[in-house]
């Protein structure tokens, strides 16, 4: 059994030209409203115990709407959804919260309505105010909180107990980097713990790293539900995507998806990485020097061409990344039939495993102003330590360790 069922789900705000007319619709009858808006359209999809999802989209897609409907605190206009288990929420910031309460009375409150009994939250209390770390504060008004404090308090609440579905809204952006750090460590042993996870984030690291699928939600509807790192590559590409720009997504040998977008004013022809003596290689050992060779040709005239790259890991996170306009090369009046050639050279500093290289042809430093190509995996490589002492973690940083006993 699915622990969560979403069908034909679509959410419509409609005025009428008397409130009339609106009782009359309660109560069944037909009427035509003034004015109809639908945030989201026929969305579909099942999640199965234990899976991580991610909410992407830009503001105004629809996930906090879709999020408020799962939860129940709106309904649906039409459609179904089936939940089989206890969801824990934390959407809008301090959603529920008296500003009068304090936050251990607040605690108590929301832990009420989640269904625990009093029993339960008093023997959870000193948890939750060990995990929200803030102190006197705790038993004064919430309206006396920053925003931070807010969303350390409706964490704990919302996590004191393991739920069987964990729902997450951009909330947890808000506050200090160690409580961040804090709240993916629980979400991250919930998860093993077989907790079903569903994430709204703009960060694309956390979705990569705490997801194993993602659903991309434009103007209210799904258009695209598969792996993290394919999804947030079609993502980035839609977020750049200008009037005459284009995203094509193509099926690799390997069976992973490249997108690629952009205006097509220049393109990337050849790229390569080469060893020392300017071989192209598919394999390189820890610590050697490379360099990553990108040839782009212009089909029209350029008035500014910057070029930017990244080495991305197997899930999608940027090991490294920069571009010509911060190094300041940025080239001038590039000439339409042009070819450019520049040769990137480095030591391949990351631990063993498989990469690869997205590229950005553009004008600035972002490829949000003038994309004129996005690739995503442009370049597929693997790092192997053929000669290095054994290590852990993605970085090679190799040190000088001194030892003195007295």
């Amino acid at each position: 059994m699915s622990l969560m069922q979403v069908s034909g789900i679509g959410k419509a705000y409609r005025s009428y030209r008397s409130e009339w007319q609106r009782f009359a619709r309660w109560f069944g009858m037909k009427t035509v409203p003034a004015e109809e808006i639908w945030v989201l359209k026929n969305v579909n999809f099942t999640i199965e115990a234990g899976q991580a999802i991610g909410i992407v989209g830009q503001n105004g897609a629809g996930k906090s709407t879709l999020l408020k409907m799962i939860t129940g605190t709106l309904q649906p206009t039409e459609g179904s959804i089936k939940v089989n288990g206890r969801i824990a929420a934390i959407l809008e910031l301090g959603m529920g919260f008296n500003p009068e309460l304090t936050g251990r009375q607040n605690a108590y409150h929301a832990a009420g309505l989640m269904g625990y009994s009093a029993d339960q939250i008093r023997k959870a209390m000193p948890d939750i105010y060990e995990f929200a770390e803030i102190g006197h504060y705790f038993d004064e008004a919430v309206r006396t909180y920053s925003s931070g404090m807010q969303m350390r308090v409706a964490f704990a609440v919302a996590t004191a107990f393991r739920p069987e579905i964990l729902i997450v809204d951009e909330a947890l952006s808000v506050g200090d980097a160690y409580f961040q750090h804090k709240s993916f460590n629980r979400i991250k042993e919930f998860q093993e713990q077989g907790t079903t996870l569903l994430i709204v984030s703009h960060d694309r690291a956390s979705i990569q790293v705490l997801c194993d699928r993602a659903i991309l939600l434009e103007k209210g509807t799904v258009i695209k539900d598969g792996a993290p790192e394919e999804v947030m590559d079609f993502y980035n590409a839609l977020i750049a995507e200008k009037e005459n720009s284009t995203v094509q997504i193509k099926q690799m040998a390997d069976g992973r998806t490249q997108t690629v977008s952009g205006t097509g004013e220049i393109t990337v022809e050849e790229i390569a990485i080469l060893s020392d003596v300017g071989v192209p290689i598919e394999y390189v050992d820890v610590g050697q020097p490379v360099t990553l060779r990108v040839v782009a040709k212009a089909h029209q005239n350029i008035e500014r061409l910057v070029l930017g790259y990244g080495i991305k890991d197997r899930l999608g996170q940027v090991m490294y990344g920069t571009n010509t306009h911060l190094k300041d090369q940025a080239l001038e009046n590039v000439k339409a039939g042009k070819r450019v050639e520049f040769k990137i050279a480095f030591n391949m500093n990351l631990g063993p495993g498989s990469y690869s290289v997205q590229t950005a042809l553009c004008s600035t430093d972002t490829h949000l102003v003038d994309n004129y190509e996005w690739r995503d995996m442009a370049l597929l490589f693997n790092v192997m330590n053929v000669n290095k002492h054994h290590f852990a973690g993605c970085a090679w940083m190799d040190p000088v360790i001194e030892v003195t006993v007295k």
